[in-house]
């Protein structure tokens, strides 16, 4: 696919992870903020998060924002008056732009001028993708991770079940909500080849979350014990036994997914008397799960972290190690897919790994813009002159670089 045009309107984490894969196919990602307001720190808040880079003395790109904004561009227009919403809509013609994207709240939509309707108008074809908390019926609602988790029944599922609702440890609903815009501006890039036109895209974040709950909210409707709705700790709600395991020396994750697997596991030494006749099915095993759990921790305790491992792969028996973050970063699979970035002062920065590896794609980006440094460049590349540019700034409708 021939690289695209995307500005996108960004800020926190679901957008600019989105952004962030475009950017890694190679596609020009132009990240648009607003102009300081006087109140606060200008542009996207997660600029000021986390610690501050040795180099960088703008202290605008901190630890937090960096990963998810590397290989992007940055400009700075106020939105708020109507020669900020005209500059825009005349980049979008002058770049050529293919993809415009916002997160912010959708009653500010027509106020920014950045509705689907007035943007389309002036670029044909253009696809156009928001994420909000609970789409455009609910135009208020501030898109907050952690706040779509404990409302879209994430937190209920996730934790001990005689504790209390637990955040999952990454935020899952900015990423899949991310990944929904991902998504659908590919499915919309293949309907535009065929016919021409663009559409738009609104991404619940509540929605999307909601759509994961496939394996608890239809047991609804088949009169579902409570337990099957709610938080399970580590253990899995339908196949026994699945768990974390205290051994002689850590802890490992197992998971018996079948009949045939719980076979495989009672023939390993000391595992011999966690079987029964009851016990040969699943169905079974529910039966007495309590036990069974009891039964294969206590196996389980006399065997070492390494040992055991070696005897599970042996017998083809799902199971993990109970990783730290350094410890992921140096599996060898990933190790060899890492992306990354280079700081300020020359440092080498880490970075995940693409979801997908896509030929072509790019591991190494540059790192991520300061506030507005492209809006200069960026305006003098749609055509305006010095002249426009410098009375832009004067006036407060542009800012940065």
């Amino acid at each position: 696919m021939k690289p695209k045009v995307v500005v996108s309107l960004e800020q926190a984490l679901s957008l600019p992870y989105a952004t962030l894969r475009f950017a890694q196919l190679g596609w020009r990602v132009i990240r648009l903020e607003a102009t300081p307001s006087g109140e606060g720190l200008p542009g996207d808040p997660n600029r000021y998060i986390g610690s501050r880079l040795a180099g960088d003395d703008a202290d605008d790109r901190r630890s937090y924002f960096v990963a998810p904004n590397v290989g992007k561009e940055a400009i700075a227009i106020d939105l708020k008056r109507p020669q900020g919403q005209a500059l825009l809509r005349r980049l979008l013609v002058a770049l050529d732009v293919d993809v415009f994207c916002c997160n912010t709240l959708p009653r500010r939509y027509t106020q920014l001028g950045i509705d689907y309707e007035s943007l389309s108008a002036a670029r044909p074809g253009l696809i156009w993708a928001g994420i909000s908390a609970q789409g455009p019926d609910v135009p208020d609602a501030p898109g907050y991770d952690p706040v779509i988790q404990a409302m879209a029944g994430v937190m209920e599922l996730t934790g001990d079940p005689a504790g209390p609702p637990t955040l999952a440890g990454v935020p899952l609903i900015d990423l899949k909500a991310g990944d929904e815009v991902y998504a659908g501006v590919m499915r919309a890039l293949v309907d535009r080849a065929e016919t021409g036109q663009g559409q738009r895209i609104d991404v619940s974040m509540l929605q999307a979350a909601a759509s994961w709950l496939i394996t608890t909210l239809p047991l609804l409707d088949y009169g579902c014990e409570p337990y099957e709705v709610t938080r399970s700790g580590n253990e899995h709600r339908k196949f026994i036994p699945t768990n974390v395991y205290r051994t002689a020396d850590g802890y490992i994750y197992v998971a018996i997914g079948s009949d045939g697997q719980w076979r495989k596991l009672t023939t390993l030494p000391g595992f011999e008397g966690c079987a029964n006749e009851v016990r040969l099915t699943n169905e079974g095993r529910h039966r007495e799960r309590a036990a069974i759990q009891a039964d294969v921790a206590a196996a389980i305790a006399r065997w070492n972290t390494h040992e055991l491992a070696a005897a599970l792969r042996a017998a083809g028996l799902p199971h993990a190690p109970i990783n730290t973050i350094a410890d992921v970063r140096a599996i060898p699979v990933l190790a060899a897919r890492l992306t990354g970035t280079t700081g300020p002062c020359g440092t080498t920065v880490r970075l995940p790994p693409m979801a997908v590896d896509v030929g072509g794609a790019r591991t190494s980006l540059h790192f991520p813009p300061r506030y507005g440094e492209h809006t200069r460049p960026i305006l003098q590349e749609a055509g305006l002159s010095t002249s426009d540019i410098d009375a832009l700034y004067e006036a407060g409708l542009a800012t940065g670089g």
